[in-house]
């Protein structure tokens, strides 16, 4: 089986480019994308200040401030990144948990040793601390006193409309 040389390898000139030239730029809102092109355009001569700002719809000042952001932004983004993994807050979060959770199961199977070993001796086990179930209900004063009022009250006889009526019956 031979192949020639023009099976073997497409001309550079029949090769399809695979990547799109300058910046990939993902995300972003339009009217984002629109700023930063006016801002952009700006800074490499290609439109006046006065003209981005028409072009974005802000005043001047604001489009100066806009370009201020921008440009604060391109140079924060051109800081050095650290080498190696950056810890996350997601990430240490999930890591503590883990850990949590791993020292839990530890001093479970501690308690369950030492309960085995008290066992063991025929030491008494301890009482717990608090019990489960419903904690009994202490009296409030309030209460006390408001029965204690109505227990000294003598109880009415009879109302003064049904005293009248007795009157007048007999």
């Amino acid at each position: 089986m031979t192949t020639t040389m023009s099976e073997a390898k497409p001309l550079k000139a029949e090769r399809k480019r695979r990547s799109t030239p300058g910046p990939q730029v993902e995300g972003g809102s339009s009217d984002a994308r629109r700023t930063a092109a006016a801002i952009l355009d700006v800074l490499g001569g290609v439109r006046t200040p006065s003209d981005a700002a028409v072009a974005v719809g802000v005043s001047l000042p604001r489009y100066y401030a806009l370009e201020s952001r921008a440009i604060e932004g391109l140079v924060k983004a051109c800081e050095a990144r650290p080498k190696g993994r950056v810890a996350s807050p997601d990430k240490e979060l999930h890591v503590l948990r883990r850990e949590v959770e791993t020292l839990r199961r530890e001093c479970e199977r501690k308690q369950a040793l030492v309960r085995a070993a008290q066992r063991t001796v025929g030491l008494a086990l301890p009482e717990p601390k608090w019990t489960k179930g419903k904690r009994k209900r202490r009296p409030v004063v309030r209460a006390l006193k408001a029965a204690e009022v109505l227990r000294s009250e003598p109880t009415p006889r009879s109302t003064p409309q049904e005293v009248t009526r007795e009157e007048t019956v007999t």
